[in-house]
């Protein structure tokens, strides 16, 4: 992943706790707007605890204070940039650091990869063909499991009301854990034991909801019950994870999956399995919140549902089967998905370390600051997009829109493989969905969002359904 790769909480805590320790603390803000320390020993941790999440405390803060602002976590400065402007000013296209993996190596304690210019270019490489690889050597089943999800839905009474999250995590489980995996997981039960697993190692990401509870109670080191549930399962994944590199490695199978680019590529036996732990993990999470946030907004605009259900329907396959080759040619459903993305802020915070002194318009950013790039607040900022809270994937005609978002990493040369990964697998399954089916909402619900590492609804999502025909 690159520059604007997913962030959660739990990475800012772990980079913020490293810079105390490696560098010496300064309270010299470089004259940047911002607030002051509200406490000597957390900074600003307070006031972030008390807005509800770190996206919510960065929008309060960027409204008050303008597009580049400063606070305080802990007794080291961190910035936060919160414009398309501003952002451009601090991107460096060439640099290939990925901060989601970074934060992913710190909680699962892991240690290669050493962060050389040569050998990230060489392992993106190698992530952009497991990714291109594995999407067409299993298009057959992610179409298999799209059609599987259709029938279910299509068998239920029109008034049944439909857990979406529910359906979209098992969805996603089974999606990823074949086409990374492989065949390991064609048996349900072993999908469930992984899902069961992935449970577990995210509930120790709980910090995602509550910023700062699990850094003031002492984290995962010093609650012994959940630190051995988190190895336990952690262990657990890793056992099967060494036994599928093991079996392909030497060996042709008529199905490429994403674990092989890894096993061809020149990397170690621990570089393969934290790269395939990594990315399945991403990847789960990533592809349930897109298709889950991509059907609520549907259901929600009768319009663009009617416009999808015109281009699915009628311009590109018509009568015949999903393909492969037309897949491509999805341009309005990509639109869809780029503004399911925009409109509930998939992945709300991003970050960099400074590695040398920089300038943002008139302020200085002095060297080892935390810079944080506030998504959230970019991704709704009315100068670049009009209507910011209007569900309207008619913007993304606008080639200068698709320029501003391909900026900030979630399209073009800059998109993640795991966002790659998770816009294939949501464009088949509405491809399929919404041919057959008409998408409704609940009447009366209210999805309230949670912002965590990847956006969610705090609550179950409840949809109904009819048949087209």
């Amino acid at each position: 992943m690159l520059d604007f790769a997913i962030f959660a909480v739990t990475f800012l805590l772990a980079l913020v706790g490293a810079v105390l320790y490696l560098y010496p603390a300064s309270r010299q803000a470089s004259g940047i707007p911002g607030i002051t320390p509200t406490e000597e020993k957390d900074g600003n941790l307070p006031d972030i605890v008390n807005s509800g999440s770190l996206h919510e405390f960065l929008v309060n803060l960027h409204e008050r204070y303008g597009p580049v602002v400063s606070f305080w976590f802990g007794r080291r400065l961190v910035v936060s940039l919160g414009t398309v402007d501003v952002l451009k000013q601090h991107i460096n296209p060439n640099k290939t650091s990925d901060p989601f993996e970074t934060m992913l190596k710190s909680l699962l304690r892991y240690q290669s990869g050493g962060g050389i210019v040569s050998e990230n270019h060489t392992r993106k490489k190698l992530y952009e063909n497991g990714v291109t690889n594995s999407l067409q050597s299993n298009f057959a089943l992610l179409l298999k499991l799209s059609e599987e999800l259709l029938d279910k839905w299509l068998s239920y009474p029109e008034s049944q009301h439909i857990p979406l999250c529910q359906h979209m995590l098992g969805f996603a489980m089974k999606s990823v854990t074949q086409m990374v995996m492989g065949s390991a997981f064609e048996d349900d039960q072993e999908v469930i034991r992984f899902q069961k697993n992935h449970g577990t190692m995210f509930s120790y990401f709980q910090v995602w909801s509550e910023i700062g509870k699990g850094f003031l109670d002492g984290s995962l080191d010093k609650s012994t019950t959940r630190k051995r549930q988190y190895e336990d399962a952690l262990m657990q994944l890793e056992s099967i994870l060494k036994k599928i590199i093991k079996e392909r490695k030497g060996r042709n199978f008529s199905q490429s999956i994403f674990i092989d680019s890894l096993v061809q590529g020149n990397l170690n036996d621990q570089q393969i399995l934290e790269d395939s732990m990594i990315f399945s993990l991403a990847s789960c999470i990533i592809t349930a919140k897109l298709c889950t946030w991509a059907i609520c907004f549907l259901t929600t605009s009768e319009e663009v549902q009617k416009k999808l259900y015109q281009e699915t329907r009628t311009k590109v396959f018509g009568k015949g089967p999903v393909t492969t080759e037309k897949i491509e040619q999805l341009r309005y459903c990509r639109q869809v998905l780029c503004e399911t993305v925009r409109t509930a802020k998939l992945t709300p915070v991003s970050a960099r370390l400074q590695d040398i002194e920089g300038k943002i318009d008139k302020f200085i950013i002095p060297r080892e600051t935390l810079v944080l790039y506030a998504l959230g607040v970019v991704l709704q900022d009315p100068s670049t997009w009009p209507s910011p809270y209007k569900f309207d994937p008619d913007r993304f005609d606008d080639e200068s829109i698709m320029k501003s978002f391909s900026l900030l990493g979630f399209s073009g040369t800059q998109e993640c493989p795991e966002l790659r990964f998770a816009y294939m697998v949501t464009t088949v399954l509405l491809s399929v969905l919404v041919r057959r089916l008409h998408l409704f909402s609940v009447p009366g619900q209210v999805i309230e969002t949670k912002y965590e590492l990847v956006t969610s609804s705090k609550e179950e999502a409840w949809i109904t359904v009819s048949k087209r025909y």
